[in-house]
């Protein structure tokens, strides 16, 4: 009987242990388990080196060092869980398929059908996301991706077309706002479109809300970019 009862508690035992790992982050585990077999590798050659067997000490001592100092052992790693694709997701509806990064927080989105096929959400401008919203209008789960990457990426995007559209373009001052258009994305007059467009994504880059930008300022860059290409 004592046996039984013996054998329950390391069988118990082993149950908690597996279900604690479990919940626990795999690349926490393995960096864990990194030093855990390397120390006991550097104890085990520190042994071996004591008892006079130099040769299984030094190729013990080999494996503790590879293990501590890389991370590796061979074919194998102990960092493999954090190298992989595990930590991003994708979701891919007709129109879309978008990609969030769980480490950065970042949500990166290409069209895949329609007008503006093959091109990266990043590169489209006000006039184009516009016209995407009305193409997508039918597609519930391609409506609700482009919702959620311009929630991410163009923060405040519903408010400010709101306010676009309440109000109506003033007339009369397109030179001024051409030139104005030049000093927002920091060109000179007569910059090529392909000089536009770059400036343009660099400076979208610059004033995304994880870098401390404002939706203001990136709905600026965006009519700057789309009135200098239509003229």
């Amino acid at each position: 009987m004592t046996y039984l009862f013996i054998g329950g508690l390391v069988v118990l035992a082993v149950l908690a242990a597996y279900n604690y790992i479990r919940k626990r982050d795999r690349r926490l585990l393995m960096r864990s388990l990194r030093w855990l077999v390397g120390g006991l590798g550097a104890l085990i050659a520190i042994g071996m080196l004591l008892a006079r067997r130099i040769d299984i000490a030094i190729f013990v001592g080999a494996a503790a060092f590879s293990i501590l100092r890389t991370g590796r052992l061979g074919p194998f790693s102990f960092d493999g869980p954090a190298m992989d694709s595990g930590n991003i997701s994708k979701v891919q509806s007709y129109r879309f398929i978008m990609e969030l990064d769980h480490d950065t927080g970042a949500v990166s989105g290409r069209v895949l059908n329609g007008r503006f096929a093959g091109m990266d959400l990043m590169d489209l401008g006000e006039e184009d996301t516009r016209i995407l919203l009305s193409e997508v209008e039918g597609d519930a789960d391609s409506m609700s991706l482009l919702q959620s990457w311009l929630d991410a990426n163009r923060a405040g995007w519903q408010e400010y077309f709101s306010q676009q559209d309440a109000s109506a373009p003033s007339g009369g001052t397109s030179g001024n706002a051409e030139a104005e258009a030049y000093d927002v994305l920091g060109l000179k007059p007569g910059a090529s479109d392909e000089e536009i467009r770059t400036a343009h994504r660099d400076l979208m880059k610059a004033v995304h809300p994880d870098h401390g930008g404002s939706s203001y300022l990136a709905a600026r860059i965006n009519q700057a970019r789309d009135r200098l290409l239509k003229q």
